[in-house]
């Protein structure tokens, strides 16, 4: 089990607002400075351009400093899918995160469920594993449906629980529905505040540890530390109104905060697993 951050942790300072975007050597560096031990390439699709030169250079370079590195796509297409298996193979990647839909695909349980048998013997071959994420376009009972429908090893579920909070789903639910199927936790606090003139609720991303996220909870019911998961830090960090440098500055100071509450509580010599044992009961 092993501490880590995404590239949603950088959202703004990778975004078109920044007036110089980090690069991906700029995440990694700062990843390790922060203290983290995996960095997470999430629904970063210029990975995809990226010749095997190139690849090898962020794989060296992970390697380097000290890094696992860990990647995030989304959709179940068996193409798609496979073409993400070959990054990660460049990239000496053991775990793949996707998401069931995309803009031109929605598939139902039967159709997912037939995609991903396609695709899941190749992952297995290879030593990799597949995390379907928990989120508001899909049911945790539809997400959960395909999981065991396609009955894999190397077939689970990336654990996000607020992001179900949408599809009015209780992120204590969804913890406990896909605990035994987790193999990999993205780490953001959320939280509801009032409009002005209390007229609605703006639900968004706050400091770890200050809003509506049980993380204790969470991590009793899952086990990360006995299974060999890894905790991956995200943010929603709503722009902040002074504009970009308070909004980068407030970016980096909430996964400061969130890597620090996070080493805090378990031995910061804890190394990264590159498997992760599925449902284990």
């Amino acid at each position: 089990m092993a501490y880590g951050i995404s590239t949603y942790a950088y959202f703004w300072r990778i975004s078109e607002r920044a007036p110089k975007p980090l690069s991906l050597l700029d995440m990694l560096v700062d990843t390790k400075e922060q203290g983290g031990e995996v960095f997470q390439i999430c629904d970063y699709p210029a990975i995809e351009s990226y010749d095997r030169t190139r690849l090898a250079d962020i794989r060296d370079a992970a390697r380097d400093l000290g890094l696992c590195l860990e990647l995030g796509t989304r959709g179940v297409r068996s193409e798609h899918l496979a073409k993400y298996l070959d990054i990660a193979h460049q990239l000496d990647v053991t775990l793949v995160r996707s998401m069931m839909n995309t803009v031109g695909h929605r598939p139902g349980v039967d159709e997912a469920v037939a995609l991903l048998r396609q695709t899941l013997p190749g992952y297995t071959q290879a030593g990799v594993t597949l995390g379907l994420e928990t989120y508001e376009q899909v049911s945790t009972d539809d997400l959960l449906a395909v999981v065991t429908g396609v009955d894999s090893e190397r077939l689970g579920v990336v654990l996000d629980p607020g992001n179900s909070v949408a599809r009015l789903e209780r992120p204590v639910d969804v913890v406990d529905a896909t605990a035994p199927y987790v193999v990999n936790i993205h780490v953001k606090d959320f939280a509801f505040t009032r409009r002005d003139g209390w007229v609605g609720f703006t639900y968004a991303g706050c400091p770890l540890g200050t809003g509506l996220l049980d993380y204790d909870g969470m991590i009793a019911a899952v086990r990360p530390q006995e299974r060999g998961i890894n905790q991956i830090v995200e943010h929603w960090l709503p722009w902040q109104d002074e504009g970009f440098d308070a909004t980068a500055r407030l970016e980096h100071q909430w996964t400061q905060h969130s890597i620090s509450t996070l080493l805090s509580n378990t031995d910061s010599s804890t190394t990264p697993l590159s498997t992760t044992p599925l449902r284990s009961e």
